[in-house]
């Protein structure tokens, strides 16, 4: 199979996650770019952060129009991530493949447990500021290093921690990961250097698709028993990439 129709295949089954579960699929995006495309961990991460920018831009887009979307919320949350997202970008640049692979293993492992063990939003009254301020630093952190969008950890802490509502806190979480992700491209402009264009342009635009893709399907089946289902998935590519990176 050539390796213009994996792109395409993986971008859009990443873009179908995306759609239906509102956050978590550009954590397979990682995984894809290394051992269907043969990417480096290091261009990986860099390749995954352009393709999480252009799908969540785009889905951002769509969001606001339903007016899900609280952009003073937003920015003030990703105004605490801006520089950690920077910082994380140049950190990745100079960690071993091996590292920065049993780090993305055990950050996506995270995200399996947290889909099997879904938790009910507890509404806040009173914002922390301090908390606030840690929780987008560490999702900048993440975004930066790893090159993950960071969903599945942006939606529940917008949640439990500003109080927002789910399709508020789907929305702007998109505004947060954007951002942090741009900020992390910013830093990694000497990674970017050899990346195949040929293969990132068709797997992103792949990914734009299969999110609309993905909207209507959530329409149809149920969001707990797609978010197991991924979380599975997650959880196995998790162990191989632990696995791999180890042996």
């Amino acid at each position: 199979m050539s390796a213009l129709i994996l792109a395409l295949a993986a971008g859009a089954v990443i873009g179908l996650a995306l759609g239906a579960l509102g956050g978590g699929g550009s954590v397979l995006a990682v995984p894809a770019l290394i051992y269907l495309l043969g990417f480096t961990p290091v261009a990986a991460t860099t390749a995954s952060l352009v393709i999480v920018t252009v799908t969540s831009a785009t889905a951002l887009i769509a969001h606001a129009r339903d007016g899900n979307v609280r952009w003073r919320t937003g920015l003030m949350f990703a105004a605490a991530g801006i520089v950690p997202a920077m910082l994380g970008g140049l950190l990745a640049g100079r960690l071993p493949g091996p590292v920065l692979t049993m780090a993305f293993a055990a950050v996506a492992g995270v995200a399996a447990v947290r889909m099997l063990r879904p938790r009910r939003a507890r509404p806040v009254t009173t914002v922390r500021p301090g908390k606030a301020a840690a929780a987008g630093a560490g999702l900048g952190a993440v975004t930066g290093v790893l090159g993950v969008g960071g969903g599945f950890l942006a939606v529940p802490a917008l949640v439990s921690v500003l109080g927002l509502r789910m399709k508020a806190a789907v929305g702007t979480s998109l505004l947060v990961i954007t951002v942090n992700s741009l900020a992390a491209l910013a830093m990694r402009a000497g990674t970017a250097d050899g990346l195949d264009w040929g293969l990132i342009a068709p797997f992103a635009a792949a990914a734009v698709l299969g999110a609309w893709d993905g909207k209507r399907l959530a329409a149809k089946v149920s969001g707990g028993m797609l978010q197991r289902i991924f979380a599975m998935v997650l959880l196995l590519v998790a162990s191989l990439m632990l696995a791999d990176a180890v042996l």
